[in-house]
């Protein structure tokens, strides 16, 4: 696929020209952050907090705003050097990182479009009468093997492998075909030349290489690539599969929770991982607020999980919407694989392997929203699905909120941030100020009622560089990036 597709212009730190469809009303920004006491928070820090300074060097992708431009998800490779994101119109749009340039040090990280290509196409299943949706669930890089990056993007049914590469050759004088392309008349061929490759504009091409369909009942959530760098697994709300990265015909089902009567349906499976380092165990999460551990040498079948971790209830916090709130959205081992990390309406918990009775860390992410519960339910923001990542060192934790917030938790010096990702106050290289939110009584000139939160305005999705302090947050139909601050 030529590297060229109607749009709007940008650049893609290659040499060639990107054009970016309307995905994009996106702005991409190169920001810079800091904790305060200008320590690296890839190393442990004693008695540092998050007070994180940004710094903006904006670049500005154009496009109208319409629904189908909605990110959906966001996701960097193993080495950060690219950043893949997925959207609502089935389109995925891949970032490069820029090369640093002593003269213009200010630009240090900044990513710039390096391809776009239309993942999936909206489908209809007519025995179910059934509309498929083209949007972008997840998106899952493998690793980089050869000169090709590969990628898995799934939405509600089909998990597609797609394989990026680039062309700066092409080749020229075939025997049998004329430049062309069309074939020759063998009665005109007099001699014999030999093909020469001939240097030519870059071009990323995007091609899918493996189609995995027919095998999931249920609208996919989670993907996740094993270490073996073989198979991988999908989820789906009763069901998860394990397949072969070379087979696609055929899958395996390891967990599958269906009752025999739907009605006795009690929990489905939110979200899904593979441990990072043992090929055997994964885990998954329930709309109950559990998290079951598996073995899959224990049994083809992993319906009886190895470990269940689960947080007894208090009946003093019993309330109408307890069961929703208390559905996990997101769970990521961390880079050890020693503890989970999961995601739940009002908070981030942090469960060790070897704790199964209660959660070793509980961050509030937006407390304050508890008396909002009702309205939250009536508008339906109750039900969104939260992402949480971890830093490179497991000591940082990021998740969003609402009103284009996203928060920051340090594990060792339990402290927190707030910040905003907004285009209001993107100034070049400007300090992106903490928020604060005002749960009642006087307000403060830099607090924010928690009844002037917009709710229309959420960060469902971020990442965090595998590396180093550069994060990817996506605000519906923004992405922002920020990194550490150069000084």
């Amino acid at each position: 696929m030529p590297c060229s597709i109607e749009g709007s212009a940008g650049s893609c730190g290659t040499g060639c020209s990107v054009m970016i469809p309307e995905l994009q009303e996106s702005i991409m920004f190169s920001e810079e952050t800091r904790h305060c006491n200008g320590k690296d928070t890839r190393r442990e820090r004693k008695g540092s907090g998050l007070d994180v300074k940004i710094r903006w060097n904006h670049f500005t992708a154009a496009g109208r705003k319409k629904n189908t431009d909605i990110i959906s998800t966001v996701e960097f490779n193993s080495t950060g050097e690219f950043l893949a994101t997925g959207d609502k119109g089935g389109r995925v749009v891949i970032f490069q990182r820029e090369q640093e340039n002593k003269n213009q040090p200010h630009r240090r990280g900044e990513y710039n479009v390096y391809s776009t290509f239309q993942s999936h196409e909206p489908e209809f299943d007519y025995l179910k009468s059934l509309e498929i949706e083209e949007k972008i669930n997840k998106i899952r890089w493998l690793p980089q093997q050869n000169a090709a990056y590969f990628l898995l993007s799934t939405n509600d049914k089909t998990v597609k492998l797609w394989k990026v590469s680039e062309r700066d050759k092409r080749p020229e004088g075939y025997n049998l075909k004329d430049e062309d392309g069309r074939i020759r008349d063998p009665c005109t061929i007099t001699s014999l030349r030999v093909p020469v490759l001939r240097p030519m504009d870059l071009m990323v091409e995007a091609t899918p290489r493996r189609v995995f369909s027919n095998a999931h009942t249920y609208h996919i959530n989670s993907i996740s690539v094993n270490s073996d760098y073989e198979t991988y697994m999908s989820a789906d709300d009763l069901r998860i599969n394990l397949w072969n990265l070379e087979i696609t015909n055929r899958s395996f089902n390891i967990v599958d929770i269906k009752p025999t009567n739907m009605e006795e349906l009690t929990e489905v499976i939110t979200a899904a991982e593979f441990h990072p380092h043992n090929c055997n165990t994964f885990v998954y999460s329930s709309s109950k607020g559990t998290i079951r551990l598996c073995d899959m040498r224990s049994s083809a079948l992993c319906d009886n999980h190895s470990k269940l971790f689960e947080e007894p209830e208090d009946p003093s916090n019993r309330s109408f919407f307890s069961e929703i709130i208390s559905s996990i959205s997101d769970v990521k081992f961390n880079h050890s694989g020693r503890y989970i990390m999961t995601r739940d309406y009002l908070t981030v918990k942090v469960w060790d392997l070897n704790m199964e009775n209660r959660p070793i860390e509980t961050y509030q992410v937006h407390d304050y929203l508890r008396s909002k519960l009702c309205s939250l339910y009536e508008n339906d923001c109750i039900f969104d699905k939260f992402e949480s990542v971890w830093n490179g060192s497991d000591s940082v934790i990021m998740t969003g909120s609402y009103n284009n917030f996203f928060r920051m938790f340090d594990r060792n010096t339990k402290r927190d941030v707030t910040l905003e990702a907004s285009r209001e106050n993107s100034k070049p290289r400007a300090i992106l100020k903490p928020r604060k939110v005002c749960v009642g009584g006087k307000r403060r000139k830099d607090e924010i009622s928690v009844d002037s939160l917009d709710f229309s305005k959420k960060i469902l999705h971020t990442a965090w560089h595998p590396s180093e302090n550069i994060i990817a947050v996506a605000a519906t139909n923004n992405l922002y990036i920020f990194q550490d601050k150069v000084n």
